[in-house]
C-alpha cells in the first residue's frame, strides 16, 4: 500500500460505522505539531533522505539527540550485538550494560549514583521527586524548587510546572505547585526567593528552547556557593547540553562546579530513548518502590549509551567539537552580517542566530524547501544543533542554503 493510499482501509468492516476512519496517510496519527508532508526513510551522518529520494542536511538532529549523526556505526554495532544477546530482563535485576554505563557516567561526571530513564522529562521528574524526598528527610519538609523563567524541563505535569514557558502558564490546570520562578542570571532574585520551604534550585546551563540563552559562569558559580551556604540542592538539567554538546562532557565543567543532581538525555542515547538521573551519594534517598520504570536501564538502550560515551571520550573528540563550534559560530556571524541579523550566542555546537525580526518560521520553511533542516525556537531566532561530528564542508553547505533562504524571505517581503 503506497503512502497516498488510505492506511486505515484494512479491516474497515470491523470498525464502528459511527466513527469516521482516517482519510489520508497521516490521519491516524494524533496531531501534536505541524509536520511537512514528507516521510523520512533513511539517514546517514548529517543527512536524511525522504520517500522521494530527496536529501536534506540536518542541523536539528532530533533536537540535539543524534550526537553522532544518523545511524552511526558505533550505535548500529551496539544495537546489533546487544539485541542478539539480551534486550530486556526487567529493572528488578542488574544487567551488564546498565552497570557499565553507570560507571562511565560516574567517572566523567564525578557524581556517584545513576538511575536510568527513557526521556529527559522522566529524568527531570525523578530529580524533582528526589529533591522533595531529600527535603522531607533533611530540611523539615521543604519542597519548593526555584526554577528560571523561560526554562524548559519537559512535558509531564511536574516538569511543565517547573518550566517557565509563558504559553504553558494556563495549560493543563491545575499545575503542580512549588516552583517559584526567577530570571536567569539574577543571583539576587534567587537569594530573595529562598524561604524555609525551599529545597533546591534547578536550571539549564543553556536554555535551549528559550532560544539558546546561556547561564553565565559567574551566575553558576554564585548559585553553587549560595546553595551550599543555604544547604540547598543544585539541580542542573543537562538534557540538551550534556554529552559533549558544548565541547566538554558536561556544560557545568565550563564553570568549574559540580551539581548535586544532574539530568541527562538526548545525546546520551545517540538516537535511542535513554536518559539518566545522576546524583551525589549523600542525596540518594529513594527507598525501594519510590522510583522505577518498566524499561528503565534495559540492556539494549544502555549498551548504546556505553557506545556513545566511549566514542565521545576518545582523545581529541571534545576538542574537535569545541573547534567546530567556533567555526560554525563564525560562519553564522558572517551570514548574519550579510542579512542584517544580530549576533550568535551559545557554546560548542548548540548555537543560535538572532534574526532581529520575526521571520524564523519563514526561514525554516524556505530552508526546508532547499533541503536544509533548521529550527526556530523563537520567532526571531534560529537554533543550530548539528551532529557533534559535523564536517566543516557541511557547515559551509548549510550557510550557503541559509544565505539563500534569508534572501528568499527578503525578496518575498519586498514584493
Amino acid at each position: 500500500m503506497s503512502l497516498s493510499q488510505d492506511s486505515a482501509a484494512q479491516d474497515s468492516s470491523a470498525q464502528d460505522p459511527s466513527v469516521a476512519a482516517p482519510s489520508g496517510p497521516f490521519d491516524a496519527l494524533m496531531t501534536i505539531t505541524d509536520r511537512p508532508p514528507v516521510v523520512f526513510v533513511e539517514g546517514r551522518g548529517s543527512w536524511l533522505r525522504d520517500q522521494n529520494g530527496k536529501d536534506y542536511l540536518d542541523f536539528v538532529q532530533g533536537w540535539a539527540v543524534n550526537c553522532l549523526g544518523h545511524s552511526p556505526e558505533p550505535v548500529v554495532r551496539a544495537l546489533t550485538a546487544q539485541a542478539a544477546k539480551l534486550i530486556n530482563c526487567s529493572p528488578a535485576f542488574y544487567n551488564e550494560p546498565m552497570v557499565r554505563l553507570a560507571g562511565l557516567i560516574a567517572r566523567h561526571s564525578g557524581l556517584e549514583r545513576t538511575f536510568f530513564a527513557n526521556s529527559g522529562a522522566e529524568a527531570n521528574e525523578g530529580a524533582i521527586k528526589l529533591a522533595r524526598k531529600w527535603g522531607a528527610l533533611h530540611r523539615g519538609g521543604a519542597f519548593e524548587i526555584i526554577t528560571m523563567d523561560h526554562a524548559f524541563h519537559g512535558r509531564t505535569l511536574a516538569t511543565m510546572s517547573a518550566s517557565g514557558k509563558p504559553q504553558w502558564e494556563k495549560l493543563f490546570e491545575p499545575k503542580v505547585a512549588g516552583f517559584p520562578k526567577v530570571d536567569l542570571n539574577d543571583l539576587d532574585a534567587v537569594a530573595a526567593a529562598i524561604t524555609d520551604k525551599t529545597v533546591a534550585v534547578m536550571l539549564e546551563p543553556i536554555q535551549g528552547e528559550a532560544g539558546v540563552l546561556p547561564a553565565t559562569v559567574e551566575f553558576l558559580r554564585g548559585l553553587r556557593e549560595l546553595t551550599r551556604q543555604k544547604n540547598l540542592l543544585l539541580i542542573l538539567d543537562e538534557v540538551q547540553t550534556g554529552i559533549g554538546r558544548t565541547g566538554k562532557f558536561f556544560a557545568f565543567e565550563h564553570a568549574g562546579i559540580t551539581p548535586d543532581i544532574l539530568t541527562l538525555g538526548k545525546g546520551l542515547g545517540g538516537g535511542v530513548p535513554l536518559a539518566a538521573l545522576v546524583a551525589r551519594e549523600e542525596v540518594c534517598c529513594f527507598a525501594a518502590g519510590d522510583q522505577g520504570g518498566t524499561y528503565n536501564g534495559n540492556p539494549l538502550m544502555t549498551a548504546v549509551g556505553c557506545a556513545v560515551m566511549e566514542e565521545i571520550a576518545k582523545p581529541g573528540f571534545l576538542a574537535e567539537v569545541a573547534e567546530t563550534g567556533l567555526y560554525l559560530a563564525a560562519a553564522l556571524e558572517a551570514v548574519g552580517r550579510r542579512h542584517g541579523c544580530g549576533g550568535v550566542r551559545g557554546q560548542g555546537l548548540l548555537l543560535a542566530l538572532d534574526l532581529k525580526r520575526d521571520i524564523g518560521a519563514r526561514v525554516v520553511a524556505r530552508a526546508f524547501a532547499r533541503g536544509l533542516l533548521i529550527n526556530a525556537p523563537r520567532p526571531n531566532t534560529l537554533r543550530m544543533m548539528p551532529a557533534l561530528n559535523v564536517s566543516r564542508g557541511e557547515i559551509d553547505h548549510m550557510c550557503r542554503v541559509l544565505d539563500a533562504a534569508l534572501a528568499d524571505c527578503a525578496s518575498a517581503s519586498a514584493a
